[in-house]
């Protein structure tokens, strides 16, 4: 989508959190094993908290500002990291 609406001046990009403490993530997560697991993968091992939803917004917002004007056909995983190698 970035290659086709570029030329046109339309940025396109995506966030990729894993879980955010909503309640839905809460039900999910509630299990002390399971949530052990996936933390024990996470190096600043939290999840983003009910609280700290911000974390996302601040990358979209980010997204959406003219700080970002050279940024297209990105993912920004914003998941304490989780994906680093």
């Amino acid at each position: 989508m970035a290659l086709e609406l570029g030329p046109h001046k339309i940025r396109v990009n995506a966030v990729n959190p894993t879980v955010v403490m909503t309640p839905m993530g809460q039900a999910a997560w509630s299990d002390p094993h399971k949530a052990k697991t996936m933390l024990d993968r996470i190096p600043l091992g939290k999840f983003a908290g009910e609280s700290e939803v911000e974390h996302v917004v601040d990358a979209i917002l980010f997204l959406l500002s003219d700080r970002s004007g050279m940024t297209t056909g990105s993912t920004m995983p914003v998941e304490g990291g989780f994906w680093a190698c």
